[in-house]
């Protein structure tokens, strides 16, 4: 029987972000589901938008037997700590280590982790599989559509494979396509060549959406330029958010020779390149974003959706930044809810106050960041809940959420969800499990980028990106760059990178 190790481990790394991804984060896993190990992994990852879980299942339809290692994600945020991967990538090389004889390995990643010690997280767990598995055995990976894929990465890996949609409904997909993959590495038993491209500018994350132009067509042309000279194919905007040397788009080939890689590579890189001006859309401000929201809403059947883009907990934002509920509260906006804002003690007041009561808080703002502030001010306690509930969006696929004690509390006619967990507002139920109806809503603010339009788009009259205060900027010029390779521009058709 074909045995294959497996593991996964995922983190996306903004190194601006304001709060770091300890062992205890990647023990409750906030969006991911919770940390597991041994046979465990194998009964958490089924039925679920997740590359192993893609994976498992197609292994298993091919009669491999699976030794599973770890599995466990954390929130977007700043650095992994040092101990957290450690710790973490030790029982994933013992777990390889102690499997004896085995045909591959697979893992599950995401290519954009920072640690503490570590500028490329990925490249330095795959050349410990290596170091372990020796140069000969597969070793296959699916990423993250936001990689930030490294030399060292393409080194030591037989295969990269990343999603192809932005919002990620297609994890599982990935997971498939990896075992794909793996198994025509098995049965030639041969190596493919491989074509690795780092492309010149970076990708604001809110004009990678695929549901739009110009990363639609890249991506359907991409498809198009697989063959069975070119098995595989992957085009990563990346993750403009990680200062180090590799941050950025790339493309990267698997071909029966290098001819057939490198010229699969070529046609996708100057493909995204010559897209270069159509990465970028119109950003609003808080107050002008809801006051549009606002008209738009008096002829609209269906609710208004905004994305506080720069407060995205799936980009490394604490989720709690108070921008978007100032401006709807100063506009007076009827039929409006913003969420989810993570703010641990004013859930708990919340729930010590009780159902009616009228509590006075200071409501989030408490990450730091420049420009925002708690907001003080008398909320009613409208709905409790435990937090625990399951999101069955295209995002989340299922998944049980866990958002600890959370609250939804009324001021006007604004309505805000407050949970202790963060997770990036995606899912439709993430609004239903403290009692508001999104599709009730003339106006919905979402802590999101793109990833809330796989569930809110279907129930949409129109989508809205404002900028208010947060850790992931919209316009990735912004950030205080330091260790970018030289030449990269910092935005579509921006200045470069001088260092």
């Amino acid at each position: 029987m074909t045995r294959i190790a497996v593991g996964g481990f995922l983190h996306e790394t903004n190194t601006f972000a304001p709060t770091k991804a300890t062992w205890e984060a990647f023990v409750h896993g906030g969006g991911w589901p919770a940390m597991t190990t041994g046979a465990d992994v194998l009964k958490v990852m089924r039925g679920i938008n997740v590359g192993l879980a893609g994976f498992v299942e197609d292994a298993e339809a091919r009669g491999w037997e699976l030794i599973p290692t770890i599995a466990c994600g954390a929130s977007p945020s700043a650095h992994v700590t040092e101990d957290a991967f450690e710790r973490v990538v030790k029982v994933m090389i013992d777990g390889i280590r102690a499997a004896g004889q085995l045909d591959a390995v697979y893992l599950d990643l995401h290519g954009a982790m920072v640690t503490e010690h570590l500028d490329d997280g990925e490249g330095e767990i795959l050349a410990r599989v290596r170091d372990v598995i020796g140069p000969g055995l597969p070793l296959v990976v699916s990423l993250d559509l936001h990689a930030n894929v490294t030399p060292q990465m393409v080194e030591h890996a037989d295969a990269l494979i990343a999603y192809r949609t932005y919002p990620h409904v297609d994890m599982a997909d990935t997971g498939r396509a990896s075992a794909k993959h793996l198994a025509l590495l098995l049965n030639s038993g041969q190596k493919l060549s491989k074509a690795f491209r780092q492309l010149p500018f970076l990708i604001p994350i809110s004009w990678q959406c695929t549901f739009d132009e110009p990363t639609k067509g890249i991506y359907d042309k991409l498809a198009a330029l697989e063959s069975d000279a070119v098995p595989t194919l992957s085009f990563a905007p990346g993750f403009p958010a990680a200062d180090f040397l590799d941050c950025g788009a790339s493309v990267f080939a698997y071909g029966r020779t290098h001819a057939d890689a490198d010229a699969a590579a070529d046609k996708v890189a100057a493909l995204v390149i010559g897209h270069e001006d159509d990465f970028d859309g119109p950003i609003y401000t808080p107050d002008d974003g809801v006051k549009l929201a606002m008209q738009l809403a008096e002829g609209a059947s269906k609710p208004i959706i905004i994305a506080d883009t720069q407060d995205n907990p799936g980009a490394g934002g604490d989720s709690d930044t108070t921008g978007m509920l100032r401006a709807l509260v100063r506009a007076n906006a009827q039929r409006a809810a913003i969420g989810v804002i993570y703010d641990p003690a004013s859930a708990k007041a919340a729930h010590d106050a009780g159902l009616g009561a009228t509590v006075r808080l200071a409501l989030g703002g408490k990450s730091g960041i420049a420009g925002d502030a708690p907001y003080e001010e008398s909320f009613v306690v409208e709905q409790l809940s435990d937090g625990r509930f399951v999101a069955p969006g295209p995002y989340y696929g299922g998944r049980e959420m866990e958002m600890g004690p959370s609250a939804c509390l009324r001021i006007g006619d604004v309505r805000v969800v407050v949970s202790s967990h963060k997770a990036q507002l995606a899912d439709q139920a993430m609004y239903r499990y403290v009692g508001i109806e999104p599709t009730a809503q003339a106006i919905l603010v979402v802590k999101s980028s793109v990833h809330f339009r796989a569930d809110f788009q279907p129930i949409a009259e129109k989508l809205l990106i404002c900028a208010a205060p947060g850790a992931m900027p919209a316009d990735p010029a912004s950030l205080p760059w330091t260790r970018l390779r030289k030449g990269i521009r910092i935005k579509p058709n921006g200045s470069s990178f001088e260092g």
